[in-house]
C-alpha cells in the first residue's frame, strides 16, 4: 500500500484496545487514508479504518479493525527501504516472522507489513565472475516497483573452481579467461583459441564445447557447470540464464530461462510471467 494511505499519529495513552476504542470514538481520518499507525514512544499498534460516507476530505471514523497491537508490533528504520515496494516489505517480514512490522523508510515515509505470505524465488547462477550477475540483475529486478509480487530471492550459486577437482587430465580449459579462474595444472581459455599441448578437460556448458567441437574438429572430455543442466528440484520457482536463449525468457514449469547477457526489464518480465 502507498504511504498515502496510512496515517501516523502519535497518542499519549497506552495502546489497549480499549484506549484504542475511546479515540477512535471521536477521530477524524483524511479521505484516503485506510490504516492509522498509532505510535506512543517506542509502541505502536496499527488500525485499520473505516470512514463515514461524502466528499469531505476529512471523514469521521465510524468502525475500526486492530490490525495489531504493540506486544505484536515491531518497529524498524531503514532508510534505504521503498516502503511501497511489495518485494521490499517481503524482505521486511521475513526479518520479523510472525510480526507486524511498521517501516520507516527512504524520505522519512513509515508504512506497515502484516501477515504478507512471502512467495520464493531460487536465483541459480556460477560463479566467477563474482558477484553472480544473476542474483544482482534479479535485485535490481525486485527494486523497479514494476513486480508487485511479494517475492524473496534465495541465491543457489555453484562454484565453477571447485569443479576442477572432477578432472582427470593434465590441464583444463575454462570458456573465458575474464571469469579470473586459476588452476594448479595448466590452464587454457577457449575465448582465446589457445592450441593446447597436453590433454585438457573442458569445464563450460553446452555452447562452450559446441565451440571448441568447432574448432578443433574433435571431441573433449568435458564437466557441464552450466546452471539450467544442473538443476535438480524445481519444485519452488527458479531462474536461471540460459545461452540457447536468444532474448526475452521461456517458462518451463516453475522455470524460468533469460539470455546470458539478460537485462532487467527482461528479468522483470521473466519474474511477473513465472508468478502470474
Amino acid at each position: 500500500m502507498h504511504c498515502k494511505d496510512v496515517s501516523v499519529r502519535d497518542v499519549d495513552v497506552r495502546l489497549t484496545e480499549e484506549n484504542i476504542r475511546v479515540l477512535m470514538s471521536d477521530w477524524k481520518a483524511y479521505t484516503r487514508a485506510e490504516f492509522a499507525i498509532l505510535r506512543n514512544g517506542d509502541d505502536h499498534a496499527v488500525v485499520r479504518l473505516m470512514k463515514e460516507e461524502g466528499v469531505n476530505l476529512f471523514k469521521k471514523v465510524i468502525d475500526f479493525e486492530i490490525i495489531s497491537l504493540p506486544e505484536n508490533t515491531v518497529f524498524t528504520d531503514i532508510p534505504e527501504a521503498d516502503v511501497v515496494n511489495v518485494p521490499m516489505l517481503a524482505s521486511i517480514q521475513e526479518m520479523f516472522p510472525g510480526k507486524t512490522v511498521v517501516v520507516r523508510g527512504m524520505f522519512s515515509h513509515m508504512s506497515f507489513v502484516s501477515n504478507m505470505k512471502v512467495l520464493r524465488l531460487n536465483v541459480a547462477d556460477s560463479v566467477p565472475p563474482s558477484p553472480s550477475k544473476l542474483g544482482t540483475l534479479v535485485r535490481r529486478a525486485l527494486s523497479t516497483g514494476f513486480i508487485d509480487h511479494p517475492i524473496v530471492a534465495n541465491d543457489l550459486i555453484s562454484d565453477i573452481s571447485e569443479r576442477i577437482a572432477d578432472v582427470k587430465t593434465e590441464a583444463v580449459m575454462f570458456p573465458c579467461k575474464v571469469s579470473g579462474l586459476t588452476a594448479d595444472i595448466p590452464t587454457y581459455f577457449l575465448d582465446e583459441s589457445p592450441h593446447p599441448k597436453h590433454d585438457v578437460t573442458l569445464i563450460g556448458c553446452d555452447l562452450s564445447k559446441r565451440i571448441f567441437m568447432s574448432l578443433y574438429k574433435r571431441d573433449v572430455k568435458f564437466v557441464n557447470v552450466c546452471p539450467a543442466d544442473n538443476i535438480i528440484d524445481t519444485s519452488t520457482k527458479t531462474i536461471v540464464k540460459c545461452c540457447k536463449i536468444g532474448e526475452g525468457h521461456v517458462i518451463e514449469g516453475n522455470l524460468a530461462k533469460v539470455p546470458w547477457g539478460a537485462t532487467v526489464p527482461e528479468i522483470v518480465d521473466a519474474i511477473n510471467d513465472l508468478f502470474s
